[in-house]
């Protein structure tokens, strides 16, 4: 049996740590089930380990949606927000990556939802094969080195023009 774990999940303007949503979206992976269907099937399996405040059971399907959108390689609409994630297995390595992140995201003013993701399949799913790696909105930057401070000021003033333009749009 699997041992559900914490997944976090955007919903809205929040990141929200979700039980047994990596075990559902396995679930749903290996059912090949269509968008509609895997919204509603994620939706149920994870609301009977998690509290879903009332009103909200429309967003929380959108950004299930969303993630299994994503986990089968599906176009992604544009992130309103920039959205950084780091994979590795939060030793000393990965650690230092997400501090040099946020040292760039001080230096350059720029602000950010930073996820740190720690299970091994869902960092094989994003395709990262060294870690510690960084991803910023979709996009592997590097993997299974350091950048450089300028590398990732640049990065990141290069994310937030984008996702401004879009939001200006």
């Amino acid at each position: 049996m699997d041992t559900p774990t914490q997944r976090l999940l955007k919903v809205g303007k929040a990141t929200i740590g979700l039980i047994g949503l990596d075990i559902a979206l396995n679930k749903a992976l290996a059912q090949e089930l269509p968008l509609q269907d895997a919204a509603d099937f994620l939706y149920n399996a994870v609301k009977k380990q998690n509290y879903i405040p009332p009103g909200m059971t429309e967003k929380y399907k959108a950004a299930m949606e969303r993630e299994y959108r994503g986990l089968l390689g599906m176009e992604q609409e544009a992130d309103t927000d920039l959205t950084i994630r780091i994979f590795g297995t939060g030793c000393i390595s990965c650690n230092s990556l997400r501090d040099a992140v946020i040292n760039a995201m001080m230096q350059e003013n720029v602000a950010a939802d930073i996820l740190m993701v720690h299970e091994p399949d869902e960092i094989g799913r994003h395709g990262i094969t060294a870690t510690p790696a960084l991803m910023i909105n979709g996009e592997v930057k590097i993997a299974g080195i350091h950048p450089t401070p300028v590398q990732l000021q640049q990065w990141l003033v290069e994310a937030a023009e984008i996702v401004q333009k879009n939001n200006n749009a």
